[in-house]
């Protein structure tokens, strides 16, 4: 089977994981781009046989690639993403993936028409405490008929202490909603189906570029059952990032990311056992599956739209 060619555009965090990811998928990383020239010479210097460049054109121009991943602060995503989609190369790109709906919308225009693979890294439907709550949410048994869902966001710090960028903090591009809650918001919308913002009350601090303090916010499913966000920063307690799923019969919990928790009507919650195997991460392993006709499960620019247009209504409104 072919070794699929991929290039990196953004050498931060998550487009240096990506890359370690691509070795465990036997992906040829044949160039890497950055604009911060010491990124690239650090890396240069344990990955001689990878050409670097900090023009992505010229990285496109001099090397054929069969995937790109994307991985630049959110803002420049749409020049990067156009550029590689009109040489109609394969593309996998960062969440969220415009900074705006409009953005978003020529995105999966030129994606479609381009007649390529196309992913967004939403990895949390992957997981296998999603993919176990998914499966308690289909069988009805534990929750009933849903009333109300209650996704928490709340960060004594932003940003974290790992998490330190330039971008991280501002207004157009940073902040807990599109980093964080574009996670929640595309598994809600996997595991439950549509959504839509009936309201939305965001803080800021005086700072005109600073991102958001706090947000409260009511949202609903198609069925109009209620969904709830409430996050908060910069206060002394801890970090809790967590859905909570009430029902008639019961609650289902996801705290923290990944603790599966479930309980009947007037109990506590118990931790409930989930079947690690199950896993079905990287998202990168399907998105060549893809590429190379196999069957793999990826969630397209489409997904990434339908997502993007619930954080503008979230910051919008």
């Amino acid at each position: 089977m072919k070794t699929i060619k991929m290039a990196v555009i953004g050498l931060g965090k998550m487009g240096l994981h990506m890359i370690h990811q691509a070795k465990n998928e036997h992906v040829d990383i044949v160039a890497v781009c950055d604009s911060n020239e010491q990124a690239l010479a650090d890396y240069a210097a344990s990955n001689p046989e990878t050409s670097t460049y900090t023009d992505y054109r010229r990285l496109l121009d001099e090397h054929e690639i069969d995937l790109v991943y994307v991985a630049v602060p959110p803002k420049y995503h749409y020049a990067v993403v156009m550029e590689v989609l009109q040489r109609k190369i394969h593309i996998f790109c960062e969440k969220p993936l415009a900074n705006s709906v409009e953005e978003a919308e020529a995105m999966l225009a030129a994606a479609e028409q381009s007649g390529v693979v196309h992913a967004i890294h939403f990895s949390m439907p992957h997981e296998p405490a999603v993919l176990h709550l998914q499966k308690l949410v289909q069988e009805g048994t534990t929750l009933g008929n849903i009333r109300k869902i209650e996704l928490i966001l709340q960060f004594p710090q932003w940003p974290r202490a790992w998490q330190q960028n330039p971008w991280i903090t501002t207004r157009d591009q940073g902040g807990f909603i599109l980093e964080v809650g574009i996670h929640w918001i595309h598994v809600i919308q996997t595991v439950f189906g549509g959504l839509n913002v009936v309201s939305s009350q965001v803080q800021y601090p005086d700072d005109s570029n600073g991102c958001e303090t706090e947000i409260h916010a009511e949202m609903q499913l198609g069925d109009g059952t209620r969904v709830e966000m409430n996050g908060i920063s910069h206060f002394a307690g801890e970090e809790r990032v967590s859905m909570v799923v009430y029902g008639t019969e019961g609650t289902i919990a996801l705290e923290n990311w990944d603790q599966l928790m479930s309980g009947r009507i007037g109990e506590s919650l118990t931790p409930v056992t989930v079947d690690e195997s199950l896993s079905e991460l990287p998202v990168l392993k399907h998105v060549i599956a893809r590429i190379q006709d196999r069957p793999g499960r990826i969630y397209d620019f489409r997904a990434g739209l339908e997502a993007q247009r619930i954080l503008e209504a979230l910051r919008s409104k």
